[in-house]
């Protein structure tokens, strides 16, 4: 790589990169601290409430030992948000949940090595760059007699190994250089974040990629389209999905994993476990479930990201978002077609309507008082008392006909008179409920001469200038109702 090449190199990741960002920015050390205080291996995830109040409890203590600090916790999170040391994700019942970044976790690691530098080059990694030279060259070799040899050799080592245990030649291993393997384990384990958030963050790269391709590029719709309507995951393909789906296959083998956990539980007991910090036996302890539930989680992603891409073909997203890139296509090209005529400050003789809050000065705003909207006039408060039975009775008769009083008229007449007109009825018993009476007189002898059979003839009564046809037959009632 030549100068020119670095130096180009070097000025965009200056720009782009957030770990850099956060190194050189102007309160780095606070926002370093605050957010390796508060996102640790064992909480990834902070609900934005959380995070805000413990970020002011922090920047409350830290205004005590001197540090500058002017703005509120929720300008501060706001603002890591939007250099992206933070990543939004969503929760469960409408909650935000905050994460740190690549980047972010990029630049806390760089610290922490500032802070406890390695002070020397440790027997156990050098042993694990010769082992891995070895079996990847082993791995690559074309020749298989060569590799049957090394194996042969591996074999015979392990042999002599096993029968000098069996003789009773133990070896016992120093304890700083079993200090110093478990810490490489730690060093190891520690970049396991980052590297989850950097698959997580590629991941997300492609998914918005693919749609981009979608909609923007029609010569690749077809195949990409015929993809995922073949069940394809575009996103468990990629390099990055490859790659990890290797790793969370190997962490679901019940078998490994039960391996490692026993190696860990035996491996803290030993003489040279009780030396290490507390810190590091804890991260020991945690490594295994740690790595599990971040794979699990970037698993769960692939998944969602999948599924959302998938319904994103089939519903009619894919349909609004292309009319809406041609549209804006099609604008732009008749706005660089018109741009030598017309100058970009040119005035319009156009008014569009704009929707939105009109901000004004904040002297000129008042500040909601919720008094005023109580009332200045005491309620009246009424003592329940007992309801009377007869105003209710005639509250009810006011709005509906008395059947039950009617037909019992009817009937009593019937027994008095025999067969009876409705006159006759109401001589006996006059319309207590006026026209209302009547009325119910009239439905009762409709119903009474439709049930006896008597089909009545259509008259004509007049009551002022309106007309009406109603059903009056010649013998009302006959039978009691």
């Amino acid at each position: 790589m030549s100068a020119v090449h670095a130096a180009l190199t070097a000025r965009r990741l200056l720009s782009e990169s957030p770990a850099w960002s956060l190194l050189r920015a102007a309160n780095a050390p606070v926002a370093l601290a605050v957010l390796g205080n508060r996102f640790s291996r064992q909480q990834r995830q902070v609900s934005a409430a959380e995070l805000i109040e413990a970020t002011e409890a922090d920047l409350d203590e830290l205004r005590d030992r001197g540090f500058e600090l002017p703005q509120n916790a929720i300008s501060y999170v706001r603002s890591w948000l939007t250099e992206g040391y933070l990543v939004r994700r969503p929760g469960q019942a409408r909650e935000e949940l905050y994460e740190l970044s690549n980047g972010a976790l990029t630049a806390l690691r760089f610290i922490e090595d500032l802070a406890a530098p390695r002070t020397s080059v440790t027997e156990s990694r050098l042993a694990t760059i010769v082992q891995r030279v070895r079996a990847l060259n082993l791995e690559t070799d074309p020749d298989v007699s060569r590799r049957v040899a090394a194996l042969q050799a591996e074999r015979d080592r392990i042999d002599a190994q096993i029968d000098a245990l069996t003789r009773g030649e133990l070896t016992e291993v120093d304890e700083q250089r079993a200090m110093d393997s478990a810490t490489d384990i730690l060093a190891l384990a520690s970049q396991l974040p980052e590297d989850f958030a950097r698959v997580r963050a590629e991941l997300e790269k492609i998914n918005r990629g693919l749609r981009s391709q979608l909609i923007e590029d029609p010569a690749s719709r077809g195949s990409v389209l015929d993809d995922i309507f073949r069940g394809v995951d575009l996103l468990a393909e990629s390099d990055a999905g490859r790659s990890f789906s290797a790793f969370h296959a190997l962490l679901l083998d019940p078998e490994q994993t039960l391996a490692v956990d026993e190696d860990i539980d035996q491996m803290l007991t030993r003489a040279f476990a009780r030396k290490l910090t507390d810190t590091q036996r804890v991260a020991l302890r945690d490594l295994l479930p740690g790595m599990q539930d971040s794979s699990a989680e970037v698993s769960t992603v692939m998944t969602s990201l999948g599924r959302s891409l998938r319904r994103f073909v089939q519903s009619e997203e894919l349909a609004e978002d292309r009319a809406v890139y041609n549209q804006l296509r099609s604008t732009m090209g008749r706005a660089l077609a018109a741009a030598p005529a017309l100058k970009p400050y040119s005035k319009l003789e156009l008014a569009l309507p704009l929707t939105g809050v009109q901000l004004a000065s904040p002297s000129a705003m008042t500040l909601h008082n919720p008094t005023d909207s109580q009332t200045a006039i005491p309620l009246l408060v009424h003592e329940s008392g007992v309801a009377d039975l007869a105003a209710l009775r005639e509250a009810v008769r006011a709005s509906e006909i008395d059947f039950a009083e009617i037909t019992d008229n009817v009937n009593r007449v019937l027994d008095e008179r025999g067969s009876s007109t409705i006159a006759e009825v109401l001589e006996s018993y006059p319309a207590t409920q006026g026209i209302a009476t009547v009325v119910g007189l009239l439905v009762l002898a409709e119903t009474h001469a439709h049930a006896a059979g008597d089909i009545p003839e259509p008259v004509s009564w007049c009551s002022g200038e309106i007309t009406r046809q109603a059903t009056v037959p010649r013998f009302l009632f006959q039978e009691k109702i």
